[in-house]
């Protein structure tokens, strides 16, 4: 703690600051959480799709995440500021987060076998039980996720204490341990035979491409619950003394308050934050299905050779993903320096949203260059080289503001709420508000936006550059640089 700084009552769940060894233990529980993410992302969309639902209706499958997050982050946050559990504050909601996630990917893996056993009819091409079985699983795991991933940022931010640095770097190792994540999720993915480890995953409802996406996720659990249980026992936390005792305002209107107290550098990084997921989320959900529809021309239920062609393509965009999360993982590892070049944070957020945007703009090329090569040798001929490496280029370009997008705001977050009322908890779940209503909007916009214009991916990446372009514009003219550490104070107990 810096000298002359006053430590409010109770906030001692932390001595000081932490060892970088405890928090990289600490921020390994993101590889987990990103491994069954990176399964989600990259083949969930194409499965749901097998399952009998429309690309345009897979769209509103996706609002359930931005829904419990709504409400879900700041709740979490909230009463993870106020645990007085003798295992410490953020530890329960961390154990809690972990065993849910492990209990939904059992879920979303056996929805078809499930959705069988209760009725569901082979020869049909929609399977009602099961798509409602994914969708429970589905929602389970994003609130599982939030219960998760919140508490173990605002523990980073914990054990950080005030040192800004320390801050950046956590998160910074966060951002890494999720690129690790990524890339186990997506090469697994990739990885069509993986199911051989594991035979008895091949159903009478359930064919190789979903007894494959079965075996990911159960070694997801193991992974999830291993790296777990090595965080909660290696790093622990003192019981934290409630200081809120004449606390009377329920957590909504605790919640409405810390809002209103907000400072104008907080409301500001917010609206870049808002700004770059709608940039991003078109993307994250289209971008295998993009590959497997507009790059290599095929259909999710059409003739053999488009549902080939569009596995293949599902296949490449997963190999792509994986690519994407290499660089994300080198990438964040070199933010701190990074910064210190440009001119601090905000200049690193804007540039790579610019970069965000160009290859937003980008997928529109490769697209066109891929349907003029099957106007010329036949609809269902596969992209050539020069096509497939661009649209692979794009993934891997794509790695470097990913990182940042994973690292910046939560790290600039942490440091803002140093000097507000709010505890790390509520402060991170606030800002999580403001990555799920962009969610929200582009899951609700999305799927009409590309029926009316054509029914493929490319409108609503196109949405999305621009989103990310205007994010750009305000992360580098608009948003402030974080204050010096000797006028900031600790506050890391919560509201006061």
């Amino acid at each position: 703690m810096e000298q002359g700084a006053i430590e409010p009552k109770g906030t001692a769940d932390i001595d000081n600051s932490s060892s970088y060894k405890k928090i990289i233990i600490v921020a390994a529980i993101a590889a987990g959480i990103q491994f069954g993410w990176a399964l989600q992302l990259s083949l969930l969309t194409p499965y749901v799709q097998q399952l009998g639902v429309s690309h345009t209706w897979s769209a509103f499958i996706w609002l359930c995440g931005p829904l419990s997050g709504l409400i879900v982050q700041p709740t979490v946050g909230y009463y993870s500021d106020r645990c007085t559990s003798r295992f410490g504050r953020r530890r329960p909601f961390i154990v809690a987060g972990a065993i849910s996630v492990a209990a939904a990917v059992f879920l979303i893996g056996f929805a078809a076998d499930i959705g069988h056993s209760l009725g569901d009819q082979l020869t049909k091409p929609t399977k009602p039980r099961a798509v409602a079985i994914f969708v429970v699983g589905f929602w389970v795991l994003d609130v599982a996720n939030n219960m998760l991933q919140g508490p173990c940022r605002a523990l980073l931010a914990d054990m950080s204490c005030t040192n800004q640095k320390k801050m950046r770097v956590a998160n910074g190792f966060f951002s890494f341990f999720m690129g690790v994540g990524n890339v186990l999720g997506y090469a697994a993915g990739s990885n069509s035979s993986l199911y051989k480890l594991l035979p008895f995953t091949i159903t009478e409802a359930c064919d190789a491409y979903c007894a494959n996406l079965k075996t990911c996720f159960l070694i997801d659990i193991v992974l999830l619950l291993t790296i777990t249980t090595a965080a909660v026992l290696l790093v622990s936390e003192r019981p934290y003394e409630n200081a809120m005792d004449n606390e009377t305002e329920p957590f909504f209107g605790q919640l409405c308050g810390a809002l209103k107290r907000l400072s104008k550098p907080m409301w500001v990084l917010l609206l870049v934050t808002a700004l770059n997921w709608i940039g991003w989320f078109p993307f994250i959900m289209y971008d295998t299905d993009w590959m497997g529809a507009e790059v290599y021309g095929g259909k999710p239920q059409g003739t053999p050779e488009q549902e080939k062609n569009y596995d293949l393509g599902v296949r490449a965009g997963a190999l792509g993903l994986m690519v994407n999360s290499f660089v994300l993982g080198f990438t964040a590892l070199g933010i701190e320096p990074i910064s210190r070049v440009v001119g601090g944070l905000r200049w690193v957020w804007g540039i790579v949203n610019v970069v965000l945007a160009i290859c937003m703009g980008c997928t529109v090329a490769v697209t066109k260059a891929a349907e003029k090569w099957r106007a010329v040798h036949g609809g269902l001929a596969l992209p050539p080289p020069g096509v497939k490496g661009g649209a692979f280029a794009i993934f891997a370009i794509l790695g470097v503001p990913l990182s940042v997008t994973y690292s910046v705001p939560f790290a600039l977050a942490s440091i803002f709420s140093l000097s507000s009322n709010a505890g790390q908890g509520l402060s991170l779940g606030i800002l999580n508000l403001f990555i799920v209503i962009p969610q929200f909007f582009v899951s609700a916009v999305s799927g009409p936006l590309d029926a009316a214009l054509g029914g493929g991916n490319l409108p609503a990446f196109v949405m999305g550059g621009i989103a990310a372009a205007v994010s750009a514009v305000c992360a580098m003219f608009l948003l402030p640089d974080p204050p010096p550490e000797t006028h900031v104070a600790v506050t890391m107990g919560a509201g006061h």
